[in-house]
């Protein structure tokens, strides 16, 4: 019983959430990520599996970000869905009520995320796959990140989820 042309074997049968939650009280004092328009519900579904692995409490979806209740973003995450709390909202509604929180931002210019000291709380936002974060979001961002691509290569971008699999990982460090 599936949508999908090549479905997992289990099924679960699961209450969606009523409405939204209030913003957790220790959002400061461990990992996020916010996602900023992100497109793809498979990458969506990635995102929240990296979320899981890496200990990312919370992932926020913004405006134009995809739904979570897509056939493949819930396969894609392969169950974290179910232990990965996800919310939609903006950044100003999350930032507002913790301003001391670092909020980092996913880009081709900023600091080389394996030469930094990471707190250990913060934000991470990574950007839709073509257009990257939107400029109502960049503002909101206090610390810019990049993954150093190998010399001589020419590669213009990585994959979100890669991306975000990456720096994860260097900030759980």
């Amino acid at each position: 019983m599936s949508q999908l042309t090549t479905p997992n074997q289990v099924l679960a049968v699961v209450d969606i959430p009523a409405g939204p939650d209030p913003l957790p009280d220790d959002l400061d004092t461990g990992w996020s990520l916010y996602l900023d328009g992100l497109q793809s519900p498979s990458n969506l579904g990635a995102l929240l599996r990296i979320a899981d692995w890496f200990g990312f409490s919370n992932v926020f979806g913004g405006p134009g970000t995809a739904d979570l209740y897509n056939a493949k973003s819930i396969q894609a995450s392969m169950g974290s869905f179910l232990r990965v709390d996800y919310r939609e909202m903006t950044l100003e509604a999350i930032t507002a009520p913790f301003p001391g929180l670092t909020v980092f931002g996913a880009d081709l210019v900023g600091e080389n995320v394996h030469r930094i000291d990471p707190p250990g709380a913060g934000l991470l936002v990574i950007g839709a796959e073509g257009p990257g974060i939107r400029e109502e979001t960049r503002e909101r961002i206090n610390r810019w990140l990049t993954i150093p691509q190998a010399p001589g290569r020419s590669a213009e971008s990585l994959n979100a989820a890669v991306a975000a699999g990456i720096l994860c990982s260097a900030l759980r460090r």
